[in-house]
């Protein structure tokens, strides 16, 4: 099976232009207030509508009110929410769209549990650990801790880049790898070439 890209912490119109002519399948928007690359309403619907067919919109939120939720999907196009959080599988399954849960990678974590746990869910994103920080801190874990058996399809992320998701890709062999920090030239702002080399270095893998 063919491993799915997404693009994470999209804040500009021409970056997600960029991700979609290179081939991803999926583009980010972060509506957690704790991280840099936080966007109000206006500005990701704008993102939203630019984009061609057939690229997921995926809403990023950490610990957010139901209504905040509720008013992203008024009034931006998204396909799927992210839920970054404490969120419960009940809070998760409050909405009207498919939803991935992330979890970080702290030292005690039981994937096998939280496999169980998020039964509903479309996927787990498997997130380096970082107090304080929504993904996009440039770390990656030990992908090693990650058992070969959860059921639920695995969206790999952390500290990935062009120079390693090959190698990531062909030792845990993720349903899909997610990339923010990665391929930035600054906070936010995506370098269209590093998003090319990484999306063509996933290609090779595979």
């Amino acid at each position: 099976m063919r491993t799915r890209v997404k693009i994470c912490g999209i804040t500009r119109v021409e970056d997600a232009l960029a991700a979609a002519q290179a081939g991803a399948d999926a583009i980010g928007l972060v509506f957690a207030p704790k991280s840099p690359r936080h966007m109000d309403l206006k500005q990701a619907a704008a993102i939203a509508r630019a984009l061609p067919p057939f690229i997921t919109v995926v809403g990023l939120f950490e610990n957010a009110a139901p209504e905040t939720v509720h008013a992203a999907l008024r009034h931006v196009s998204l396909d799927l929410l992210q839920f970054h959080g404490n969120e419960t599988p009940e809070y998760c399954c409050a909405f009207p769209k498919p939803y991935v849960k992330a979890i970080h990678m702290t030292p005690d974590v039981d994937l096998h549990a939280d496999d169980r746990r998020y039964a509903d869910a479309a996927g787990l994103l498997l997130d380096t650990y970082s107090p304080g920080a929504s993904g996009g801190t440039g770390e990656a874990f030990d992908w090693g801790r990650i058992p070969s058996d959860l059921k639920k399809p695995l969206v790999l992320a952390g500290g990935l880049t062009p120079a390693n998701v090959a190698e990531a890709v062909r030792r845990v062999h993720p349903y899909a790898v997610d990339v923010s920090s990665g391929v930035e030239s600054a906070k936010g702002i995506k370098d269209a070439k590093k998003i090319s080399a990484f999306i063509e270095a996933v290609r090779l893998a595979q």
